[in-house]
């Protein structure tokens, strides 16, 4: 049996690469701080990525193993890419790596957006932290990847699925309180009345996806777009929730610039995000087909029933 190693493992986003990986009869191992229960039954080792020393010695427990990959999950910058090439690249037969559309540059964006669109080319003081943090990562990947190691970075847009919260928009973003906002008819707060575009994509596809790129040589070295199969306005997103709780969707208006101005850290997804899934189907990779419509709809009554409301 083949084996992955997956650096996270219990999250939003991991939790569904362990079940794809275990679905695709990949014996797993994860790398975790041991904060979350483990996600099926995978080899579990323990570190704070942020701790050398103990990354070090979880890795003691993996030495001389083979992986057909090691697929990085939560890696946020060039040092935590810096990490993988040297302590984990040796063991892998592949690396994988998450990162975000959160890299382009939103006022040149087309429509779809091809990976070879412009990037963001500062991070305006921190304001663009995430995106940028992720571009240094795939930037440090290109250039220091040993020439024997395949890789494949994936950029998903907004990712939704149990267990995480649901909003993919300001000024409702992963909001906590949505559900509860809805049921009592609150109005949500939808920056140019929810007109911008995205392309939610379910994390189960996500996961699919990315375990369809392990050992296809025609992913090798390439970037892909992560997106659902649905464009939609961000105010359908909303509304797709509100009749899943069986309630009228009512919004107010958010000024654009002036929420833009107010909320600078905010520009990289203040803007349509559609994207083609040509490139995933030319590579042979699964391609996401969940609805949106019942995708978000299970999501959100899942979520509900977690919440107890």
């Amino acid at each position: 049996m083949k084996k992955i190693l997956i650096i996270g493992g219990s999250g939003h986003v991991s939790g569904a690469v362990v079940r794809a990986a275990l679905a695709a009869n990949y014996q797993v191992t994860t790398l975790t701080r041991g904060e979350k229960p483990a996600v099926g039954a995978v080899r579990e080792l323990y570190a704070d990525r942020h701790d050398a020393a103990a990354v070090a010695k979880a890795a003691e427990e993996i030495a001389g193993e083979k992986f057909a990959a090691v697929i990085d999950c939560i890696g946020f910058n060039a040092a935590d890419m810096q990490q993988d090439l040297e302590v984990f690249a040796p063991l892998a037969e592949q690396l994988l790596f998450i990162s975000t559309d959160w890299v382009y540059e939103p006022s040149l964006r087309r429509f779809p957006q091809p990976v070879d669109s412009p990037y963001i080319t500062c991070d305006r003081n921190g304001a663009e932290g995430y995106g940028w943090g992720k571009l240094m990562a795939e930037n440090y990947l290109r250039e220091h990847a040993p020439e024997n190691l395949p890789y494949t970075i994936f950029r998903p847009c907004h990712i939704y699925g149990m267990p995480s919260l649901l909003g993919c928009f300001p000024a409702h973003c992963r909001d906590a309180e949505l559900i509860g906002r809805l049921l009592a008819k609150e109005p949500l707060q939808l920056v140019d009345n929810g007109r911008l575009l995205q392309q939610p994509i379910d994390c189960d596809d996500l996961a699919k996806c990315m375990i369809s790129a392990v050992g296809n040589g025609k992913s090798y070295g390439k970037t892909f777009n992560m997106a659902g199969p649905d464009i939609v306005e961000s105010r359908e997103y909303y509304a797709i929730i509100a009749r899943a709780l069986g309630v009228e969707l009512e919004t107010e208006d958010i000024d654009f610039d002036k929420y833009l101005a107010e909320n600078p850290a905010h520009r990289p997804f203040l803007c349509h995000r559609v994207y083609t899934l040509n490139d995933l189907k030319d590579a042979n990779l699964y391609v996401p087909d969940t609805p949106l419509a019942e995708g978000l709809k299970r999501h959100t009554l899942l979520l509900r029933q977690a919440k107890g409301m």
